[in-house]
């Protein structure tokens, strides 16, 4: 399949242009902090009432359900929401998420998970034209974990109490149509400079080359505060016009707040704060837990909207 340009033009979140990088890594050279832009992609609806903001597995949670503005929804291309009330609306976003369903939200149920190879080069990769989404993240996020439980398998991917374990493009074929990828995490990784830096070129070259990748799925640990790395390298994507999703992982765990702990929520609010000035719009987001499940349906779900519409374009 060649490039699909037009689902990258509908589903990139664009970085502001006062961003700039360093090739050699993910880190801003600015170090000032990002000033609010004044308008986004849904301005005229800043004015309407917060949406309930459905949530996964809620029985768990302390609090009531979150609330998004309307401005602060993912409403992916050819989506209309214009006549729908709140509560027909609330009704199509995922749970625990900022995400709207569209009519292309279908097929996503996994039958078939194997493990195809790992390559250390862009080019190396499967050239069988399948869409794809890479799944990225710290060291220590619990990728491998997310990816063994979306295809509810214990040992797929390869799961190990020393960060750092994966080492190259790991692609797993997902019903015979799609791939699921896993990328070397970055952060803690226990490995020479040399070998770091090399991880970094070839990640970075197959985000920018691509052409079969879907999405990028940043996953973020919601139960620790806002991450600088974690908001560099989504700067990062943006910057480059990659589509990426927002995945909050280990949203089970509950901070005490005597012990000064934030819950999950108060942390996926503050990195949200944070990442709305280096976007022109909300990128898309869902909370997610690998011990619950919680946010495993949602994601499968938003990846076949979206791997539905790159396939009809």
């Amino acid at each position: 399949m060649i490039l699909a340009q037009l689902p990258r033009l509908h589903l990139s979140i664009f970085a502001k242009s006062h961003f700039s990088l360093a090739s050699s890594h993910f880190n801003l050279i600015n170090p000032n902090p990002p000033v609010k832009l004044a308008k986004t992609l849904f301005s005229s609806l800043a004015t309407v009432e917060p949406v309930p903001l459905p949530v996964s597995d809620s029985s768990h949670l302390e609090d009531a359900p979150m609330e998004i503005p309307l401005d602060k929804l993912f409403i992916p291309p050819e989506t209309d929401i214009s006549g729908d009330d709140p509560s027909r609306l609330a009704a199509r976003i995922l749970k625990g998420s900022n995400i709207v369903l569209s009519k292309y939200a279908r097929d996503a149920q996994v039958v078939q998970a194997d493990y195809v190879k790992s390559s250390v080069r862009t080019e190396d990769c499967p050239a069988d034209g399948l869409p794809e989404f890479a799944l990225v993240g710290r060291s220590n996020v619990g990728k491998s974990s997310l990816l063994n439980s979306l295809v509810k398998r214990k040992r797929l991917a390869l799961t190990s109490k020393k960060p750092g374990k994966t080492q190259c493009i790991n692609h797993f074929r997902i019903n015979d149509n799609w791939y699921l990828v896993d990328l070397p995490g970055y952060g803690y990784a226990s490995a020479p400079h040399e070998l770091k830096k090399d991880w970094n070129k070839f990640t970075k070259d197959y985000f920018l080359n691509r052409s079969t990748l879907v999405s990028v799925f940043l996953l973020v640990d919601a139960s620790l505060p806002a991450k600088q790395i974690d908001l560099d390298y989504a700067s990062w994507l943006g910057q480059n016009q990659v589509p990426m999703t927002m995945v909050f992982t280990k949203c089970d765990k509950r901070k005490k707040k005597k012990n000064g702990g934030k819950k999950p929520e108060e942390n996926i609010k503050e990195f949200q704060d944070l990442i709305q000035g280096f976007f022109e719009t909300t990128p898309p987001w869902i909370m997610t837990s690998s011990v619950t499940n919680q946010g495993r349906d949602e994601i499968l779900l938003h990846m076949a909207q979206l791997r539905n519409y790159w396939l009809k374009h």
